[in-house]
């Protein structure tokens, strides 16, 4: 409770000096003295789940990691922070069609039938439908005003607070709160600019038609259309994978899109070191023709050649069970913070990661394995690497959608992907060897 008050007062004190004009500092003090106050006092996890709504984009953001990493933080608060995946208040359409103008300038004549009514709205940007004169249906994202001088103040507080809750609680350097914050500061530098993510479409795509999967794509990006802040790209037209009703109804072979699509996934990380991060079932879908679509390219994972053969090994331990190939990887990785008694470590992993392997599909639960991972790596001194981290969670989001879709199908020892997987690893590896 003293360290919960202690960053209550902390980010309190950073708001109203550093971000806002002091018209917003003195409104946002009065708002704390007289309404979070109380509530913070009866609820801690609620009371720093409003401050984050309350001080815009950035602290959802941070929210949003809080949720999505279970046993770094308490459990009330990595539940209390699920609120925040979908609680992005929406901006005035008159805002939209403003940068809109701005950033495109006659070019803007060209979107016609602008829904005013938001496909959707995200903590950066948030999305409109439209057509272009020749008929073609596209999605049009649109920055939210001012959110880039707004991060930057953000990030100042942000910064200030991870040091100093560094020094003051004891080994909080196993959640690494400066490094997390360096991370989300890179990412959200990266996101401001939709010309990367545009770039990452047409990566994507080129990546898929080099390896020969012509039924596996991202939208197409329209370059004419796009700018640092407004990204226009082709409308996808079909069904969430988890949408199971629809599918069903609808007749896909679900299994073999479900392994076609995660062989190019791991070819992606295998060859060029460069992969989806966040396959999310908002992100991942079956389209109408029956081809598979991945959307919303604002976070990859990008992988040099000595990290990709570090996570190779690192799936090929996996997904054989050797439990002390995967400590060494993850020692290899520079990820230990101290001496780490080796065999009780291993011993550990087996426990955590052997269910995985072991159990079928309707045994496992999802919900614990992420926190399990992160439990360990704290009992054991270790940093469990973003990138592997990263990894092991979309593994487990396509093994989530093959329980809904094909309750026969375990991703992680379907001989299918097991086969094509050393195959593309032992490729890779002769690939990267000089001469």
């Amino acid at each position: 409770m003293h360290l919960h008050w202690a960053v209550w007062v902390l980010v309190s004190f950073c708001a109203v000096t550093l971000a806002w004009p002091p018209t917003r500092r003195i409104w946002t003090f009065f708002v704390f003295l007289t309404y979070r106050l109380p509530t913070i006092a009866f609820n801690t996890p609620r009371g720093l789940r409003l401050l984050c709504e309350d001080m815009g984009p950035t602290f959802l953001k941070l929210g949003q990691v809080i949720a999505s990493s279970p046993g770094l933080f308490p459990d009330r608060y990595t539940e209390e922070f699920q609120r925040c995946l979908d609680r992005v208040r929406p901006f005035d359409f008159a805002r939209v069609r403003t940068t809109i103008d701005e950033e495109l300038g006659t070019r803007a004549s060209d979107l016609e039938e602008l829904d005013p009514e938001p496909l959707a709205s995200a903590s950066i940007a948030q999305v409109h439908t439209a057509r272009l004169a020749d008929g073609s249906s596209i999605v049009v994202k649109v920055q939210r005003p001012g959110i880039a001088a707004r991060i930057a103040a953000d990030m100042r507080i942000l910064r200030f607070l991870a040091r100093w809750i560094q020094k003051l609680v004891r080994d909080v350097e196993l959640a690494n709160p400066v490094g997390i914050i360096a991370d989300l500061s890179a990412t959200l530098s990266e996101e401001l600019d939709f010309r990367k993510e545009a770039e990452n479409l047409d990566s994507f795509n080129r990546i898929m038609a080099e390896l020969g999967h012509k039924e596996i794509r991202a939208p197409k990006p329209c370059w004419e259309y796009t700018t640092a802040r407004v990204l226009c790209m082709e409308r996808f037209s079909g069904t969430r994978v988890d949408d199971v009703a629809t599918i069903r109804t609808r007749g896909f072979d679900a299994e073999s899109k479900l392994v076609l699509g995660m062989r190019a996934w791991f070819q992606c990380v295998v060859f060029y070191g460069f992969f989806h991060g966040d396959v999310h079932a908002g992100n991942l879908m079956l389209l109408d023709n029956e081809d598979i679509g991945f959307l919303d390219f604002g976070i990859v994972g990008r992988f040099d050649e000595r990290q990709r053969r570090l996570v190779t090994d690192y799936l090929i331990a996996f997904s054989t069970g050797n439990y002390r190939q995967l400590a060494t990887v993850i020692r290899d990785m520079g990820a230990v913070l101290a001496e780490v008694d080796m065999d009780a470590w291993v011993a550990d992993l087996e426990r955590v990661y052997k269910p995985i392997l072991a159990q079928s599909v309707s045994e496992l639960k999802y919900a614990e394995l992420l926190p399990k991972i992160n439990r360990i790596s704290v009992r054991h001194r270790v940093q469990m690497p973003r990138e592997f981290v990263l990894i092991t969670k979309q593994m487990l989001y396509f093994d989530r959608y093959a329980k809904a879709l094909a309750p026969n199908l375990n991703v992680f020892m379907d001989p299918r992907l097991l086969m094509s997987l050393m195959q593309d690893i032992q490729k890779a590896r002769m690939q990267q060897q000089p001469g």
